[in-house]
Parts: C-alpha cells; sequence; structure tokens
C-alpha cells in the first residue's frame, strides 16, 4: 500500500469515469461489423483534435470536436450509415459509467476526502454525463477547460483545478485512465494515479504514474 494522504481527488471524466465507446455500444446492431474501429477512429480524432488546436493557439469546444470527429469517422468508414448521427450524439451526452464508478467514489467520499472531476467537455456535457450516472452527490465540483480555453496536458489547466479547489499539487491524487493526462498531471505536480483498464504498455517513462490501477475500486488499497 502506497500511503499518500491526500486532501482530494480528482478525476478525468471520459475514458475514466465514463465508456466513451458507451455511444456506439447502444447503436452497434445499426453500426454493424465495423463498429468498434469507428468508435475508435471517433475517440483518437476527438482527442487530436483537441492537442493539435492547443499547439496552434486556437481553441474549439469540446462537444464541436466530438461532432468533427464523429463526421471524419463516418468519413472513414462508409458501412456506418450518416442516419445514426444524431442517435450517437445524443448518447455521447449521457454516456454509461463504469461499473466500478459509483461504488469507488463513495467509498472514497465516506472517508472525508473532496472530490472532483477537471475534464476537457463542455459544462454543458459533464452536467448531461453526470446527472444520468448518478454520480452528482458524490462531487465537490465539476471542472471544464472551457473556462480556459485551453485542453490537457496544458499546465495551466492542472493548476486551474488546484487552485479552483485551493489544494497545493502534492496534496492532490489526480485520476485518469489516459496515459497521456497521467503524464500533464505527474509533470505538473499532482499524485499521478493511472486507471490501466485495457492493460496497455507504459509510457512516459520520465512522468511515471505514482500506481498503475487496473479499475477505480483498487483506489480504495492506496
Amino acid at each position: 500500500m502506497i500511503n499518500v494522504e491526500p486532501h482530494a481527488y480528482i478525476f478525468d471524466a471520459y475514458g475514466t469515469l465514463f465508456d466513451v465507446h458507451a455511444a456506439i455500444a447502444r447503436h452497434r446492431a445499426e453500426a454493424g461489423p465495423e463498429a468498434d474501429r469507428f468508435s475508435e477512429i471517433w475517440r483518437s480524432k476527438q482527442l487530436e483534435y483537441t492537442w493539435t488546436l492547443t499547439l496552434a493557439g486556437q481553441y474549439v469546444d469540446f462537444w464541436t470536436l466530438t461532432e468533427r470527429a464523429l463526421d471524419h469517422a463516418f468519413a472513414r468508414i462508409p458501412s456506418v450509415d450518416r442516419k445514426l448521427r444524431p442517435k450517437l450524439l445524443d448518447a455521447y451526452l449521457t454516456l454509461d459509467a463504469f461499473s466500478d464508478v459509483r461504488s469507488a467514489l463513495a467509498a472514497l467520499r465516506s472517508t472525508g476526502l473532496r472530490l472532483a472531476i477537471l475534464s476537457n467537455g463542455t459544462p454543458r456535457m459533464l452536467d448531461a454525463a453526470v446527472t444520468a450516472s448518478g454520480i452528482a452527490g458524490l462531487l465537490d465540483a465539476t471542472l471544464s477547460v472551457d473556462r480556459l480555453r485551453l485542453y490537457k496536458p496544458r499546465p495551466e489547466v492542472y493548476r486551474f483545478a488546484a487552485e479552483t479547489l485551493m489544494e497545493k499539487p502534492v496534496d492532490i491524487a489526480f485520476v485518469s485512465s489516459n496515459r497521456w493526462d497521467v503524464m500533464g498531471a505527474a509533470a505538473f505536480g499532482f499524485k499521478a494515479f493511472w486507471i490501466n483498464r485495457a492493460g496497455l504498455p507504459d509510457e512516459y517513462l520520465d512522468h511515471a504514474a505514482l500506481r498503475q490501477l487496473t479499475d477505480m475500486a483498487m483506489l480504495s488499497t492506496i
């Protein structure tokens, strides 16, 4: 067991608390045999757009990028009917939370820790997902990069979260399933934990996670 004694936990939203592939999963039969590849392209382009725009000193909100990435996926996988577009976007607003999320948050909350989300998502997206998953009452704050008009992993984003919670970075545990996000959080000074649900190989070894976990339930062991 690693004793980090954090005062607060900050969680990434998409891929960490909410399953980004749940939208396509709800419409898998209509999407057809290339549904999984379609969803992977949608997700990878969504993230790519955040990084390239930030590097270029530009900002477009995450919902718009989600729409653009979806359109790109349709262009790449023409076997998926574009008539699914409104259904997939509606589903993305209320993505399913992973099955271990609510119990893990409740366990941490019961110890008196403060809990927050820090996400690239817009306030509208986050409000919809948090409400649909029933975790709103477990959170002290839901923070969107939209206020800064910058995307993770820019250090300003992590600083915004620490300042909002009025905590030193070293007193905050940051939890994400995205290894690049863990890298950014660790570089900033958070105690970063990687939820490696897919069993991916590690990377960014010069900015290592304090601990690698396979699911949210394991947070209670640290």
